[in-house]
């Protein structure tokens, strides 16, 4: 793990009830490079946020959130998958909530692979990702679920949220039967029952939040931007539609803080509390 600012630990004496790491990738980008830069930007919002959380009986003041940094820069994908992988697999030795701060999304290929199949898999996303390769490369950020539906099926894994695909990508979401809640349902008012419905069976859920499912007037800062999103309380009102749920893991990519205005990096870290605060309120 590299140096950088961390997360500020209110606690140490305790027993740690999440542990955070940042992946600072960035080298398949298609539109706006930066994203290497947001787990950093990320953790500055969250130290300068209320993390007290009534809505969920818990104050995160008073418990340990045990930041381990970010890992070493690479511009190599395999190199960073591998990393990704090696700490995830350590780090679920310790039955601790763990968060990921991206960096793009190609890192879920690497920490998502470590937890068993029958883990839900809730990823929110204006894009599906489904490619099967994208500026020629296979280990893309626009292709990395495709990677995870090849490697270990499709049948627990719910998208939110997606706007903006291709025909390749919808040809292989049908084929492969994946759960959908459509950023149409979600405006229609129907997004927080269809996601509840459809997680009814999972024990415990590994979450993947890419910021971009949001808006732009919501969310500038992000790598690939797609008007007509949700808002910042659509996406927090699905996330906590999953409060009866144990979140193993969650990661939060795609934070762009050279066009952010600070209104990505605060919902991100806003993201982050309300999941750490879920997880000790259940």
């Amino acid at each position: 793990m590299t140096n950088s600012p961390l997360i500020i630990n209110p606690d140490t004496d305790s027993d740690p009830v999440a542990v955070i790491f940042g992946v600072p990738f960035d080298s398949t980008h298609s539109y706006k490079p930066g994203c290497r830069f947001g787990p950093d930007s990320i953790r500055d919002a969250f130290n300068n946020i209320e993390i007290f959380q009534p809505e969920f009986g818990v104050d995160l003041e008073t418990v340990n959130i045990n930041d381990l940094g970010n890992t070493k820069h690479t511009v190599v994908a395999t190199e960073m998958l591998q990393m990704v992988e090696n700490i995830t697999t350590e780090l679920r030795k310790q039955n601790k909530q763990m968060i990921i701060l991206g960096g793009e999304h190609l890192i879920t290929l690497g920490s998502f692979s470590c937890f068993p199949k029958n883990t839900g898999y809730v990823v929110f996303d204006a894009h599906y990702d489904l490619r099967d390769q994208y500026a020629d490369i296979k280990l893309s950020h626009a292709a990395y679920l495709r990677r995870l539906v090849e490697k270990r099926g499709s049948e627990n894994i719910v998208h939110v949220g997606a706007r903006a695909f291709v025909k390749e990508e919808l040809a292989f979401l049908t084929d492969n039967k994946i759960k959908t809640v459509s950023d149409k349902e979600i405006r229609d008012g129907n997004g927080v029952k269809l996601l509840k419905d459809i997680t009814s069976t999972f024990d415990s859920i590994y979450l993947s939040i890419d910021l971009d499912v949001l808006d732009p007037a919501f969310a500038p800062g992000v790598g690939n931007p797609e008007a007509v999103g949700i808002s910042s309380r659509e996406l927090y009102d699905l996330v906590t539609a999953l409060q009866n749920k144990k979140i193993e893991a969650a990661d939060i990519v795609e934070l762009n803080p050279t066009y952010d205005n600070g209104a990505t990096s605060s919902i991100a870290a806003k993201m982050i509390s309300t999941i750490i605060a879920m997880n000790l309120s259940g």
